[in-house]
């Protein structure tokens, strides 16, 4: 059977199976190499420990998309406004919670998609862009590392001598 013909399976890390066609999932480095280190084998079960099933979905929803309409590169830096750069079908697709947002980067490195990890990037850069910490923790909902006290501490033992 050829590749483009060929099927294989993504296996969440929750057991989930999704059936994908090897010209599609192929878009993923990792499943690439997979695919050339398996060439002679009918049935490949890839499983991917470290990708819940909800994040998978999406993984296979980008792949099947942008196997059909190549994504076009983000700028970076980007210049403009994160709307002005990506088609409308990425920005609805990545319209999604922060945390549904991290989890796609931390599954388009794990799977070395490139396209995917720069649009989930661009759409997080957009949003602490001109920010403070303290915004950035409040926006993600991250607790401060040090209490008042110990920032206080911090600063005094990390001060700069004056030169004068």
């Amino acid at each position: 059977m050829t590749t483009s013909n060929r099927n294989l399976t993504l296996t969440s890390s929750e057991g989930d199976a999704f059936e994908v066609p090897v010209h599609v999932a192929t878009m993923s480095e990792v499943v690439r190499q997979v695919v050339e280190d398996t060439a002679d084998s009918d049935d490949v079960d890839i499983p991917l420990a470290a990708v819940k099933t909800h994040v998978l979905v999406k993984v296979v929803e980008f792949i099947n998309y942008h196997h059909q309409h190549p994504m076009k590169d983000i700028p970076t830096p980007i210049t403009t406004s994160f709307e002005d750069v990506v088609d409308d079908w990425d920005l609805d697709f990545i319209n999604e919670s922060y945390e549904m947002i991290f989890e796609l980067i931390l599954a388009a490195n794990y799977l070395d998609i490139s396209p995917l990890l720069n649009l989930a990037c661009a759409k997080i850069s957009g949003v602490i862009y001109g920010r403070s910490p303290d915004q950035i923790r409040e926006i993600f909902d991250i607790e401060a590392p040090f209490t008042a006290e110990e920032e206080a501490f911090i600063r005094q033992e990390n001060q700069w001598p004056e030169m004068g």
